[in-house]
């Protein structure tokens, strides 16, 4: 049976914490492919001001350059209205039948995934795996059933901290990978909004 991972966010931008959980699940999980899914219109960031998703898009696929586990899926960039996880899970179920799915997110998404749409119904498409947080202390909540925890190491990295080095001019090297810091140079991206 294929296992695949399907990590998704905004990816504004992807950074070395990302691909680093990303890895991390790989390997631990044994599975065959992890697809980066950079939301559309995420509905958990309404009103945020964030880069266009073909930008994201394209800083993703930059990122995941060179892994030839890693893959970009454009489904929730192209679908219109809120990008529902539920509904990229079915895409997925539909598209590779027989694969088993495992849910990668961090332990701050989990303490907000009874919020999510439909989460009862996430839980039956895909496992949940989940990364730990540094500096954040254990989630109080019961976590749904059938939780897998990653014995990931702790990157205290966000996208926020990105952006805002940017916005100051500092360096943002060694945190994104290379041609994803070329792109947001070429693009002016981040200087003005957060």
């Amino acid at each position: 049976m294929r296992r695949i991972g399907l990590f998704g966010g905004t990816f504004d931008p992807p950074h070395a914490g990302h691909l680093a959980i990303a890895e991390w699940a790989r390997e631990q999980l044994a599975l065959d492919r992890v697809l980066f899914v950079p939301a559309g219109t995420p509905p958990h960031k309404r009103g945020r001001r964030m880069s266009n998703a073909t930008a994201r898009v394209a800083m993703t696929r930059l990122a995941v350059r060179g892994n030839a586990a890693f893959r970009v899926s454009t489904l929730e960039a192209k679908r219109a209205g809120p990008s529902f996880t539920v509904d990229t899970l079915r895409a997925l179920r539909a598209s590779f039948p027989g694969t088993r799915l495992f849910l990668i997110m961090g332990e701050d998404s989990l303490d907000d995934f009874r919020t999510w749409h439909e989460p009862g119904t996430i839980v039956t498409l895909a496992t949940l795996a989940v990364a730990r947080r540094p500096g954040r202390p254990r989630t109080r909540r019961r976590p749904p059933r059938g939780v897998v925890w990653l014995d990931n190491p702790g990157l205290d990295l966000s996208s926020s901290v990105i952006r805002a080095r940017v916005r100051a001019r500092r360096s943002v090297h060694y945190l994104v990978p290379d041609a994803v810091a070329a792109y947001i140079a070429r693009r002016h991206l981040y200087r003005r909004h957060a």
